[in-house]
């Protein structure tokens, strides 16, 4: 696994932030940078499932490690889903982490990853598309 970090400033309180990162409308509209169709479902609970998905039957599975309301939210990854089927892995300490720190109005997001070397690449390119999609509709 590698740790990898991405962060952005954006100009909103971190309630508006941890919104469109978290909302039922927002999260489809800047993951979509990731994959189109995009989707969740899960209550984003401490300890709760979660499943990522495409809209195609493939995506991955988590559990929602830590959710401390508009600060931080910790995802670990436990498996993956292909052709609508899951399989579990033991990928150690698979985690994606999302800390937001909010300063005169301005919110800092720090998104921290363990990912696997495959993964690398895809997601140094994508992540700074996915942050700054998530500036653009903090601040509508």
């Amino acid at each position: 696994m590698r740790k990898t970090q991405f962060k952005i400033t954006i100009n909103a309180p971190r309630e508006k932030v941890w919104e469109v990162l978290f909302g039922l409308k927002t999260y489809p509209e800047w993951t979509a940078v990731f994959a189109e169709g995009s989707q969740v479902e899960t209550d984003w609970k401490k300890g709760s499932r979660a499943i990522f998905g495409d809209g195609k039957g493939n995506g991955m599975l988590a559990v929602i490690h830590e959710n401390i309301p508009n600060q931080h939210l910790s995802i670990k990854h436990i498996g993956e889903i292909r052709d609508g089927k899951e399989a579990l892995h033991n990928w150690g300490e698979a985690f994606e982490n999302y800390t937001l720190n909010e300063k005169n109005g301005e919110t800092e997001l720090l998104i921290d990853m363990d990912m696997v070397e495959e993964w690398v690449e895809f997601f140094q390119e994508t992540w700074p598309k996915a942050l700054a999609k998530v500036k653009e509709i903090a601040g509508r």
